[in-house]
């Protein structure tokens, strides 16, 4: 970065007016990186002949290898606009559906988004799934139609028909807007060609076009029409006439709220604490001089600096030699370096301000999620995924003396990716890694052997089941090993719709305080009473407990005894020590000893997980198994193949379409079926069939299957009869 560029990012980053914080978000391969690459060029920050071939923002040589965007980057860039310039963040974010927890976590840190649709594809399952992630962190979206050179040259449409297709995009898009937004956005933050919050172009030929852009500057969509018929190298002059980073940057100014503007609105969604104290005033505010609260949301490691905490400084400043405070690990650590982006290269400042997006090194074991702050504070909400992992493999050293090793990239890998997650057996050697899917284990895997340089053997994958009951239990006596206590519970299926608001995020996880009045409006909301939202003491993992005792004099000393064992079973069920879900366990009644050091954890957790098992037993035990819908598309002569495939998948149908050339059928197929899924669909079609995952949820599984699946899974992890 030019002396002049690091000047004037260091002036703009304290004119939060002068900011944005944006990201892309996309379906896979409908062009985003070409796309970012192209804005980075516009501002200047890398060749213009570079630009859509250098994939400045692909910095693993895996993304490069793989042509996919793996994990998200982060870059600032300076436009000018209207007279004045402003310092755009931008994090550019992958399509894949694997590696759509990087999608959540990137729009924790940003207030706006790009949709980026194909104008061929149109709006695909991947699409509907980041912008559902954008919606529910409340991050505004504007939309860019890409590759619009196919239309024109490819498809050979006529002006007219081009202008039904966006139309038809458009709609599409609001309705999904419409669907997925919160009352109070639904209208406002439908995007239109009128108002200039859509755009259209070509980011392979650098040119776009948006209404206010053509007005201004006198250019027709006919004149890129024009271009392309003329043949040569005519169409190469739109980069020139209707450059695209003017376009899409000048919309994102336009229409994209400033750091001010978005915290008003975003803090009371993403912060639970109490927004009148004077913390909560400063995030509000965005106050450069208030409390600074910092969230992480990636983690780099550089060679040289080692671990970077990239994220979003909602208030406060952060100067190098701080002492701050991390609230989930619960340690104070000292500010070794701050930075802010462009490309894959940080530009080392004194000081960071709120507002920005920025890098931050000497935070000692951070993870993503986590809130940074001088005092101890309410932490942000947890960056919740749409999906949850599903699929395992156990991965060990080829060589014994590697082990240490692996340990040791296992834990930076977990970091780095957070929708990885890593179990370490130090004591067997042998450990577990879960992810969204086979592809993304596979790029991990791949990963430690090239990048990390562990030579390492993986199992073949295991799937993850849930364990839940189907109808409410007699009360279940629990007695503590010394038989001076006793605790009475009772276990049911959650009720759907408080099972709905906690897998949305509306109801967040943890142990709830007395004040806690988000968690209380959620809980309206999702139509309970206040006597039994009084009684919520608990929520985890899709979980809740409950305390419905009365009166009891003691019960404030051993109740979070209580709740420590409630999550201990919560995490590994007594079927098959698979996680629980939808349950809800209540304390009915407990009778506790007289004198306290007759009733210490060695006595209450043991009494308590007796009492859950024992409960579940009653409640009609099930297995859930994880379920995908896919959406696949073939020519139309493959359709019985694919329908064929996944009945074998133990499959259903959930929709067909067809016209004559091509066939788009949505599948619910069982997780624990589709291992080699796209080496099988590959040659179902012929190489010519495409797959993408549109939704994931857990099914109670075919009674026939459960005792057979309960055997299989105790017998791999080696659990005795009684354990």
């Amino acid at each position: 970065m030019a002396e002049d560029k690091t000047a004037k990012v260091k002036e703009l980053m304290r004119k939060p007016e002068h900011i944005r914080n944006i990201a892309i978000a996309a379906h896979i391969d409908h062009g985003k990186t070409t796309f970012s690459d192209n804005l980075l060029a516009g501002a200047g920050m890398i060749s213009e002949e570079l630009a859509g071939k250098q994939l400045a923002l692909d910095f693993h040589e895996d993304e490069a290898a793989r042509g996919i965007t793996i994990d998200s980057a982060n870059v600032s860039m300076i436009h000018d606009f209207e007279g004045d310039d402003y310092l755009i963040n931008l994090i550019d974010t992958p399509g894949h559906v694997d590696f759509g927890g990087d999608v959540t976590r990137a729009m924790r840190a940003v207030d706006g988004a790009i949709v980026l649709v194909c104008a061929s594809e149109g709006i695909m399952p991947q699409t509907e799934t980041v912008l559902r992630q954008a919606l529910r962190e409340r991050v505004k979206p504007v939309l860019f139609i890409n590759k619009v050179d196919r239309l024109i040259k490819e498809v050979k449409l006529t002006p007219e028909e081009m202008q039904k297709r966006f139309v038809k995009i458009i709609n599409d898009v609001n309705k999904l807007i419409v669907q997925i937004a919160e009352e109070d956005y639904k209208d406002d933050w439908q995007v239109s060609v009128n108002d200039g919050s859509v755009a259209f172009g070509s980011a392979f030929h650098n040119w776009a076009l948006s209404v206010p852009y053509m007005q201004k500057n006198k250019i027709s969509f006919k004149d890129i029409i024009d271009a392309y018929n003329a043949g040569g190298e005519e169409y190469k002059k739109l980069g020139k006439v209707a450059p695209l980073h003017r376009v899409v940057l000048n919309m994102v100014i336009r229409h994209h709220p400033n750091p001010k503007q978005a915290q008003e609105y975003r803090i009371p969604k993403i912060w639970h604490g109490d927004v009148d104290s004077v913390l909560g005033k400063d995030l509000i505010d965005c106050n450069p001089n208030g409390e600074p609260a910092f969230v992480c949301t990636k983690i780099v490691i550089d060679k040289h600096a080692g671990e970077v905490a990239a994220g979003r400084l909602f208030s406060g400043s952060l100067k190098v030699g701080d002492e701050v405070y991390m609230n989930l690990a619960k340690r104070r650590v000292k500010v070794q370096q701050v930075s802010v982006y462009k490309g894959a290269q940080r530009v080392q400042l004194d000081e960071v301000v709120a507002g920005n997006i920025v890098g931050i090194v000497g935070l000692k074991g951070v993870v993503a999620g986590e809130t940074v702050s001088k005092s101890e504070i309410e932490p942000f909400e947890a960056i919740k995924h749409i999906f949850e992992p599903v699929v395992t493999k156990s991965i060990s050293t080829k060589k014994t003396a590697d082990l240490p090793k692996l340990i040791e990239v296992l834990k930076q890998v977990a970091k780095e990716d957070p929708s990885i997650h890593v179990e370490v057996n130090e004591d067997t050697g042998e450990s577990l890694i879960s992810g969204m899917g086979e592809l993304h284990l596979e790029i991990i895997e791949n990963r430690i052997k090239t990048e990390k340089g562990v030579e390492v053997e993986t199992s073949p994958p295991i799937v993850v089941f849930r364990e839940s009951v189907s109808k409410k239990s007699d009360e279940a006596e629990g007695r503590s090993p010394n038989k001076h206590n006793s605790f009475f519970l009772t276990i049911e299926p959650l009720e759907d719709n408080v099972e709905k608001a906690i897998e949305n995020g509306d109801i967040p996880d943890g142990r709830i305080k007395k004040k806690d009045k988000t968690i209380t409006e959620a809980l309206l909301s999702a139509g309970l009473s206040h006597d039994e939202i009084r009684e919520y003491r608990d929520i985890f993992m899709g979980n809740v407990f409950l305390d419905k005792t009365k009166g009891e004099v003691h019960i404030g000393e051993v109740i979070e005894m209580v709740m420590d064992a409630f999550e201990q079973v919560m995490k590994q069920g007594p079927m098959a020590r698979e996680p629980c879900f939808k349950c809800k366990v209540s304390l009915v009644d407990l009778k506790l000893h007289e004198d306290a050091i007759h009733r210490g954890p060695a006595q209450v957790i043991p009494a308590i997980r007796h009492a859950i098992k024992e409960a579940f037993a009653k409640a009609g035990p099930s297995l859930y198994e994880p379920i995908q819908i896919h959406q696949i598309e073939a020519p139309s002569e493959f359709m019985s193949a694919i329908t064929s495939l996944v009945s074998q998948k133990r499959g259903i149908l959930v929709d067909v379409q067809q016209d004559e050339h091509h066939v788009v059928v949505k599948a619910e197929l069982p997780v624990a079926e589709m291992i080699g899924w796209s080496s099988d669909l590959r040659s179902a079609t012929e190489g010519k069939g495409v797959s993408s995952l549109v939704d994931q949820h857990f099914k109670k599984m075919p009674n026939e299957l459960q005792e057979s699946t309960i055997r299989r899974i105790r017998e791999r992890k080696g659990l005795a009869e009684n354990q």
